[in-house]
Order: structure tokens, then sequence, then C-alpha cells
């Protein structure tokens, strides 16, 4: 038998979770014991960063991981294409692209730039502002706040056009941030707000809809390449499974979520309540006139 160690960075109930459970189950069933997956559900837990993820994967810690694509668009400059605050399309046309041969080739620059293989482009939902400050419905509403955001400059350079103060904090580092205020707002897909327990200080959140995260699937790309062509064709067919079950709990996700916020007393402003064409504007004017 040859055995994957799979990790990631979230809790048992995530939806990144429970899907690389249902890709260990499901290569199990296709492989009848010849290839096997161990999941660590989370290192964070065992007190790693989750941008370590990336890097054990890369030196062979790990054989797998998901992460976000804004954390790798430094090094494949083609996944810039996710992240441009405002400008998210529907998931359908998005995924459906991905899945074809947009995505076919996305994938060989991939793993041309960097050690990993792409398995699947799985939905890191879609992205909202959250803050214990104040409701925000307009750009002016921004300024002045200290906003958590990932690691990618076209992110920070939009928010702070915005008037916000963007900062990078590791995920394993924002419950503590938001809860001593180290920030004051961040901007998360809902599931991440409710499974780090954000709503406990932050009871305003605004539904901007202004990114729709990609997270890879990746495994060692020398790893992979070893594997023999029938083995690695059954971990093909168990990945595009766990896309399908992935993408549809991140879907129902969003929901639930929405139900555990009102819960939770937070004040959920929907997008027919917020000017997301003066944010649009905001961020193309300001991008257009800083460009010359």
């Amino acid at each position: 038998m040859i055995a994957l160690h799979f990790a990631g960075y979230q809790p048992a109930r995530s939806v990144h979770t429970r899907a690389l459970h249902a890709l260990r189950d499901s290569l199990a069933r296709r492989s009848d014991g010849a290839l096997a997956i161990t999941v660590t559900d989370s290192i964070v837990a065992a007190g790693r960063k989750a941008a370590d993820l990336l890097t054990m994967v890369a030196s062979g810690e790990l054989d797998g991981c998901y992460f976000a694509s804004s954390y790798l668009a430094a090094r494949v400059p083609a996944l810039d294409v996710f992240d441009q605050p405002f400008h998210a399309g529907p998931r359908e046309e998005v995924f459906a692209g991905l899945d074809g041969d947009a995505g076919a080739a996305l994938a060989e620059r991939v793993a041309v730039a960097t050690e990993y293989r792409v398995l699947g482009w799985w939905d890191n939902g879609i992205r909202h502002i959250s803050n214990g400050v104040r409701p925000i419905r307009t750009p002016a509403d921004c300024v002045g706040l200290r906003l958590r955001t990932l690691d990618n400059v076209q992110h920070k350079a939009a928010f702070r056009r915005l008037g916000f103060e963007p900062m990078f904090v590791d995920v394993a580092d924002l419950p503590r941030a938001v809860a001593d205020g180290t920030v004051d707002a961040q901007e998360n897909p809902l599931t991440n707000l409710v499974n780090f327990n954000l709503q406990a200080h932050h009871k305003h959140v605004s539904l901007t809809g202004h990114l729709l995260g990609i997270a890879l699937l990746l495994i060692n790309r020398a790893r992979y390449d070893s594997l023999p062509d029938e083995l690695r064709r059954m971990l093909d067919a168990a990945a595009g499974e766990s896309v399908t079950i992935q993408r549809g709990i991140a879907i129902a996700e969003d929901a639930e979520c929405l139900r555990l916020l009102a819960d939770a007393g937070v004040t959920v402003i929907g997008p027919d309540a917020i000017d997301v064409q003066a944010f649009r504007t905001a961020v193309a004017t300001q991008t257009q006139s800083s460009d010359g």
C-alpha cells in the first residue's frame, strides 16, 4: 500500500476539512487499499501557521493540502485573475472555465512554476467584510479601519484605495487579532467568520461579495509523478469527486452561516443596502490614477 498524507488548517466542521475527508473516502473506495490518504484536519491545532502548509508540501513533509490561490499568485501570475476585488464573476461561470481547457492550462502553469500539481479547484467562498466598529455601506464607512486581509498585493492595494488600513495576519492568528483589536475589520467567506467565532466581536457584516475565492487542491509534484499510472488515475478521479462534493457544501454553508449569524445577533447588511457600484468605481478610478 502507498500512503499519502494531506492536511489543512481549518476545524472539523469546515467545508474544506469535510472535502478532504471526502477525498480520502473516495480514494479508499476506488483503490481497494492500494493507495490511501490520511488526513490531518488542522496543522494550526498543532501550533503551526496555516501558511506552513505550502512549504510542508513543497518539501515533501506533507504530500498534499488545499490553499487559497492568492498565496501562489506571486509565483504564478496567471492566478491574479482571481484577485481583482469587486470584479468577481458568478460561481457557475468561474468554475465552468476552471473545469475546462482554461483550468487545465492554468494547472500546467502552476506545475511549471512551483513544486505542486493541481488536483482540483475548490470553492474558497464568496468574501465579505465584517467589523466591530460600524455598519459598512459605502467606501466612506471604510476610512481608517484596520482591515485584516490576505497576503496579496492586489488585495492590499484595492482595500487601501477604499480607505482601509490593510494588514496581513496569518489565519492562525486571526481570532486573536480580532479579539484584541489588532484589527477592526476583516474580509472572509462567511464560513471562516463562523468557524473562527469572529461574530463574538464583529457585530456588523456587509455582504459585499467582493471576491470569489479559489482554493487549489495541491499535491507535491514529484510525489504525484512517482505514482504508477493506474493509481494516478484513481487519485484524479477521487479528486474530481471531492471537487463536486466540496462546491456543493460551500453553497449550502452560506445559507447556514447566515442563520448562525442571525442567531448571534449580528447585523447583516445585504447587497441591496450596499453601494457596490461605488466600491467598484473607487477601486477602478484610483487604479487608473495610480497607473498614470
